[in-house]
């Protein structure tokens, strides 16, 4: 019959422990989520701040629905780009430093807007090997020149940066990455590039609203970053994502992003809760301490023989090895009232399966507490 492959790879992905499946979630918040009827500790949300299910930004989005409607209509080229729309790009633009913003409805469409918008014969990318798949595939799937360097290896990025033959030239990175939860020196980064006449990128979805005074993201390290991706879905607490730049890039995605000009736009009372979203994560700074707090006393709190990875955000990811080490670690956690997600290939690299931690402002100590002291008798 046609397309047996279908059923085929499926089954061997189960074969290897690495069947994908999804759950239904029937609650949930930063701190709990109720599968099945029975509730759980959650420390797999990106719900970093906690304001998921806020009262204002609640609020904001249903000023937003009477104000414009609950969708948008039409692309932003037609007739979707509405004020709602414009007022949060400004506020973007206020709060990171940079001249314009464009919204998109996911980092992912983002991310290969602006990558596969720019790839020609002419540009040559260069990406951290630790680089989200997004901008994997908006790099390699294209028709320009695309390279990796080595995870946080700036030797390395320079070496390659100064032997290239390209004129145009785009280094990529993330400011947090997501599934290690270290980060880039967007600083040296920003250094590096300035030198090798390159421009710079950086992903800053697990960064943004964390990092910073004010949850500003990367931009906090006084980096020269030209360009700023950031997704609204996880510390934002709302949904889809910016990119903010210069007004060259601004004005070329508008005419030449396939991803912006052929999409209906963000839902304006979305945008309208994330511009209150992003005043709440201006001024509560308690929140970037809470989580800052319970980080390190999680990590004080693990016994010696459990493999954290280094990490100065939300993210703590434990590697165990092996895709049935994750799964069976996750499960006896679960058990135990606690959801964790076991993260395997191809997501993170062969014989580095692991769980991965997320801290929420949300969360209590007595959580960390339950959640060390879990992980210590389940991993042996």
């Amino acid at each position: 019959m046609s397309f047996d492959f279908l059923r085929t790879r499926v089954e061997q992905q189960d074969l290897l422990n690495l069947k994908r499946r999804r759950v239904l979630v029937e609650q949930q918040n930063a701190r709990h989520l109720v599968v099945d009827g029975k509730q759980y500790l959650n420390f797999s949300s990106n719900d970093y701040l906690g304001l998921n299910h806020h009262p204002e930004i609640n609020k904001a989005l249903a000023q937003g629905v009477e104000k414009f409607g609950s969708c948008s209509s039409a692309s932003s080229l037609i007739s979707g780009y509405q004020y709602a729309h414009q007022h949060l790009e400004e506020k973007v633009c206020q709060w990171l430093n940079k001249p314009k913003c464009l919204l998109f409805n996911s980092g992912f469409s983002a991310n290969q807007a602006v990558l596969s918008s720019l790839a020609n014969e002419n540009v040559a990318f260069y990406l951290d090997k630790l680089s989200h798949a997004s901008l994997i595939d908006g790099a390699f799937g294209q028709n320009g020149y695309a390279k990796r360097f080595k995870h946080n290896d700036y030797a390395h990025l320079d070496q390659l940066l100064t032997t290239s033959k390209y004129s145009n030239k785009l280094v990529v990175s993330e400011g947090v990455f997501s599934m290690d939860g270290d980060a880039a020196d967007t600083a040296i980064l920003g250094n590096i590039c300035q030198t090798n006449h390159a421009k710079l990128y950086i992903d800053d979805a697990h960064a943004i609203g964390i990092k910073g005074t004010h949850g500003e993201g990367s931009v906090a390290d006084n980096a020269d970053i030209d360009i700023i991706m950031a997704t609204c879905g996880k510390a934002i607490a709302t949904s889809g994502a910016f990119i903010a730049c210069d007004n060259d890039l601004h004005d070329y995605l508008v005419n030449f992003a396939r991803h912006y000009i052929y999409s209906t736009a963000m839902s304006p009372a979305n945008a309208w809760a994330t511009a209150v979203s992003i005043e709440l994560i201006e001024k509560e700074h308690w929140r970037r301490e809470k989580i800052n707090h319970l980080s390190q006393l999680f990590s004080t709190k693990l016994d010696q023989h459990v493999n954290l990875l280094p990490t100065s955000s939300s993210i703590h990811a434990i590697v165990l090895g092996s895709e049935q080490q994750a799964i069976e670690a996750a499960n006896k956690l679960k058990a135990q009232g606690i959801w964790l997600t076991a993260i395997r290939p191809p997501t993170v690299a062969k014989g580095t399966s692991r769980l991965r931690v997320t801290m929420c402002s949300s969360h209590k100590e007595q959580d960390i507490n339950y959640l060390a002291e879990s992980i210590n008798k389940v991993i042996q």
